[in-house]
């Protein structure tokens, strides 16, 4: 799947953006997983937003991307997404190369944590990140943090 990507501040978005972004956010974690919470939660502020348009310039893919000492220690990489006609594609696990490549670009040499849903930890570990505690419960669905070293090769 061929896609334009941007990876920018929050500053820098357009109303356009800002607004694709927030929907497929809301199509995916409010309608589609019905997890009931408020999505602005105050870190887009100070995150880089990584997003993969289509050639008709729908969003197709999106992740929230956080400098260290926002949310954890080390940067985190989180809303996670892909828009339910590209699914199946890997279209996701692009999405997660190139959201690995901004970090190293953006905070070199720094490890990286992300809250994985529990069923996806097989595909968060196919990109180095291992997981760290016990499950949780985050919004009614099982939920692992997990870490990706620096010293991992991508």
């Amino acid at each position: 799947m061929n896609l334009v990507w941007s990876c920018s501040p929050f500053d820098a978005l357009t109303p356009l953006q800002l607004y694709q972004a927030l929907r497929l956010r809301s199509e995916v974690f409010v309608l589609e997983q019905e997890c009931v919470f408020v999505d602005p939660d105050g870190f887009d502020m100070q995150a880089w937003h990584l997003m993969g348009y289509g050639s008709g310039g729908e969003l197709q893919a999106y992740a929230r991307l956080l400098p260290a000492g926002v949310k954890a220690a080390e940067p985190v990489i989180g809303r996670v997404i892909t828009a339910a006609t590209s699914r199946g594609t890997g279209l996701g696990h692009e999405l997660m190369r190139r959201s690995l490549h901004e970090c190293k670009r953006l905070w070199p040499g720094q490890d990286l944590s992300l809250s994985a849903q529990a069923r996806l930890q097989a595909f968060y570990a196919n990109h180095g990140f291992a997981p760290v505690g016990d499950e949780y419960i985050e919004d009614g669905i099982p939920h692992i943090h997990m870490r990706r070293s620096a010293t991992v090769q991508s």
